[in-house]
């Protein structure tokens, strides 16, 4: 030090090295950092802020991903695709547990993802954005736990599987009810600022067995209802054929009479 000054090579003595990451650490450092960085300013973040925020330069994040496209579709991969659990279908196909057991864990687990903030919100802004994201969550959803949902409702009270009779579209209509109250407790918490019920597992408990409770009987409603509509069908086609038959022989009859 000279006059109060330090000199350059002191302060490069006295500068901590940085630590020089691998590129499989780096590349998840960046990936990491933008689930956090496009969940907390939408997908509209500049890749240069998400650079400083690491401490990185832009040309360096996109040394790694070519474009924002390209990171943003790592982030589905990461947060749509990494977090999503395979053994839920497992679950919901143990069909020698309660219905009850069965949906409850699933949606329970379930729930512990699509609450994280993160996750949530990336949901809901992919979205209004009008990204992908959702539509293939949701096909997901449609393809691998709605019909296994409905199967589960139609064992238990002893219904034709889904096999022999396809899930129709009233009930993956009233599944959609019951997924439909778990997303709005994510609504609720991050979007309304309300705080979530303070029994969160008692309360999917509660919302699954109304689903039980009241869904079979709505189903049943509605097939004694289209199976009384079509014999209402029949019981007015008879008549009207009665009725043309006798037209025709009349006619035929008049025909005779004029030759």
């Amino acid at each position: 030090m000279k006059n109060g000054v330090k000199s350059s090579n002191s302060r490069g003595k006295n500068k901590p090295a940085r630590k020089r990451l691998q590129p499989f650490d780096r590349e998840r450092l960046i990936v990491e950092a933008a689930v956090r960085f496009f969940a907390e300013h939408g997908f509209e973040g500049q890749t240069r802020k998400l650079a400083a925020s690491l401490g990185i330069t832009q040309p360096l994040l996109y040394r790694y991903f070519p474009s924002k496209e390209a990171l943003i579709e790592r982030v589905y991969q990461e947060v749509f695709i990494g977090w999503w659990n395979p053994d839920w279908e497992t679950w919901l196909e143990r069909h020698e547990q309660p219905a009850a057991d069965r949906l409850s864990r699933f949606y329970k687990d379930y729930a512990r993802i699509l609450l994280a903030p993160d996750y949530f919100k990336l949901f809901i802004l992919s979205g209004l954005k009008g990204l992908a994201f959702n539509t293939r969550h949701i096909e997901n959803l449609r393809k691998r736990i709605f019909p296994r949902v409905v199967e589960t409702l139609r064992r238990a009270y002893k219904m034709p599987s889904c096999q022999k009779v396809p899930a129709t579209e009233t009930e993956i209509e009233l599944v959609w009810g019951l997924h439909a109250a778990i997303l709005n407790l994510g609504v609720r918490r991050w979007i309304h600022g309300l705080p979530l019920p303070s029994d969160l597992d008692k309360d999917i408990e509660t919302k699954v067995q109304a689903f039980l409770n009241g869904v079979p009987h709505v189903i049943q409603e509605q097939a004694r209802l289209k199976k009384q509509t079509k014999f209402r069908k029949q019981a007015d086609f008879v008549p009207a054929l009665k009725r043309f038959q006798h037209q025709g022989l009349t006619l035929g009859r008049n025909l005779s009479i004029e030759r």
